[in-house]
């Protein structure tokens, strides 16, 4: 992907309106501190567009930014935040849930989790509840260069196994130091969205195109499956059953 601008256009709260956007939007969701901003300054060539913290919780609204003039990334507030106060937290859960609701151009939402750590329970029930809200989220397993290579593959594994993903899903191991795997989730989004032919070009700016031909792109999920099950309960009785299971793939390696 070629970026030839980008503007954080718009900027929402708890009381804001959701923009009726024009173009596609791929959001991005993750607790706090996993890496989110590091994430999508390094998809826009940016440094510090999107702001950075070691402090939890810096991202209390949602932003839109506008790539191209021809897509929307989309930054959604951090999840699991402790001391923030329990109706900050449910309002930014609300916040979240309208938004997946509302908006008309969301193609697609990626999820990151923390490659170095077992899924935590709040990435866990945000998995679960994306997946009742009729989402397949594409994992992105951030942090990726604090492993050694030869750590990677078991470390997604578990991933997968502590977050029983549904077969098919997509885990993307990306470092925002050696931007490893910012090529691979730039072919996902043009994939997924309706980006313009000459905004489909990967590569850093100026670089040269990859070969179309260089590897088949593994098969695509659906964004969005209707379902008229109840979210809250139902997420809580599968919940339920995995601990009466045992909770063995929840509790981490032995």
């Amino acid at each position: 992907m070629i970026i030839k601008s980008v503007n954080l256009e718009t900027v929402c709260g708890i009381t804001s309106t959701i923009p009726e956007n024009i173009h596609d939007e791929v959001a991005f969701a993750g607790k706090s501190n996993v890496g989110k901003s590091s994430l999508i300054n390094a998809l826009m060539n940016r440094k510090a567009l999107a702001r950075t913290s070691s402090q939890p919780g810096k991202t209390q609204t949602i932003n839109f930014y506008n790539i191209n003039e021809a897509l929307y990334l989309v930054d959604l507030p951090g999840y699991g935040y402790a001391t923030a106060g329990e109706e900050i937290k449910a309002k930014w859960g609300q916040m979240i849930e309208h938004y997946l609701h509302t908006s008309k151009r969301l193609k697609a939402v990626f999820l990151l989790i923390d490659i170095r750590h077992d899924p935590s329970e709040n990435d866990i029930l945000m998995y679960d509840w994306m997946l009742h809200q009729g989402f397949a989220p594409i994992i992105i397993a951030t942090k990726s260069d604090k492993l050694k290579k030869s750590q990677l593959k078991r470390h997604i594994d578990n991933i997968r196994s502590v977050l029983a993903v549904e077969p098919g899903t997509i885990i993307i191991p990306f470092s925002a130091e050696t931007k490893q795997g910012r090529e691979e989730i730039w072919e996902l989004i043009a994939s997924l969205t309706e980006l313009p032919t000459d905004a489909r070009d990967s590569g850093e700016e100026g670089g040269k195109k990859k070969n179309a031909d260089s590897g088949s792109q593994p098969e695509r999920k659906p964004r969005w499956k209707k379902t008229d099950r109840p979210v809250a309960k139902k997420t809580k009785k599968k919940q339920q059953e995995k601990k009466a299971a045992g909770g063995k793939k929840r509790t981490g390696r032995k």
